[in-house]
């Protein structure tokens, strides 16, 4: 299995020195949308798709309001999935499977781009998203981007296994074994990560079970705005419990975890694949 480590969006939301933790307080942050590109013998696999063709097309109708002043997403056409898989050489029609860490709208923009793939979502996140229930569900979920009708695959983890302490872990029918699901609940209802064996390590893909590199240092630190917005948008209390256990895993194991949107992790992983 080969594993590409790719930006499918970058946010310069305001300001550095809130958002990335040094820099000035006038100048925009610095985030992306760190995604994988899973090359495996059942065809392409992408693990989140960050923002689509369609949201670059139509930012306030896909996106929303809020979020465009919140969060100032770049949307170049060229960083959506389908454009970087092209030029890497791949057809779109190739991506089989697409593993979501959760259904927040800066991880599903890309769906539409692969209307042919299988796309795996955990339960209680698939419902949170399909029928919410508080108005931060109402709000954070935008159903404009999955109306073109993904063939969602539903996967309830009651029934998996342990793994590095982590509770109902499992593997998805019809992937390779490699790729488990990880329960991290926490920022959403139905939040997981996802961790791969690429044969000479594990990763896991953490999501946004924390978003700040410095949260996995000993002791941990968070930028002020990004532990701000955390807090506004953790649903479940346990986000911090399952942040220190990954700090845990980070620090007693061999398995290389990393979030969704750090710009410092995301370009560490660029460098370590030329």
């Amino acid at each position: 299995m080969r594993v590409r480590h790719l930006n499918f969006g970058t946010y310069r939301p305001p300001s550095q020195k809130l958002i990335n933790g040094h820099g000035s307080l006038f100048r925009a942050g610095h985030l992306v949308c760190h995604c994988l590109l899973l090359e495996t013998d059942a065809g392409l696999v992408l693990v989140d798709t960050g923002f689509g063709t369609k949201d670059a097309a139509d930012p306030l109708g896909r996106l929303g309001r809020a979020f465009m002043l919140r969060s100032r997403p770049v949307l170049r056409p060229e960083e959506a999935a389908v454009s970087q898989l092209a030029a890497l050489g791949h057809d779109p029609r190739d991506v089989r499977h697409i593993v979501l860490t959760h259904l927040d709208r800066d991880h599903t923009g890309g769906l539409a781009d692969f209307p042919e793939a299988q796309v795996h979502v955990y339960g209680p996140e698939f419902r949170a998203a399909m029928d919410p229930r508080t108005k931060l569900e109402r709000a954070r979920y935008r159903p404009t981007q999955w109306e073109h009708g993904p063939h969602w695959i539903v996967h309830e983890l009651a029934d998996g296994e342990k793994w590095f302490g982590f509770e109902c872990v499992r593997q998805i029918a019809g992937l390779p074994p490699e790729i488990l699901l990880v329960p991290l609940l926490g920022h959403t209802r139905g939040h997981i990560g996802v961790a791969v064996d690429t044969g000479t390590g594990l990763l896991l893909h953490a999501g946004d079970a924390y978003m700040f590199h410095g949260e996995m240092e000993n002791p941990p630190y968070c930028s002020p705005g990004l532990r701000a917005f955390q807090k506004k948008f953790e649903v479940l209390p346990q986000r911090l419990t399952n942040v220190a256990r990954l700090r845990e895993l980070r620090r007693t194991t061999d398995v290389e975890v990393f979030s969704a949107h750090d710009l410092i992790e995301f370009e560490g992983w660029q460098k370590r694949n030329g």
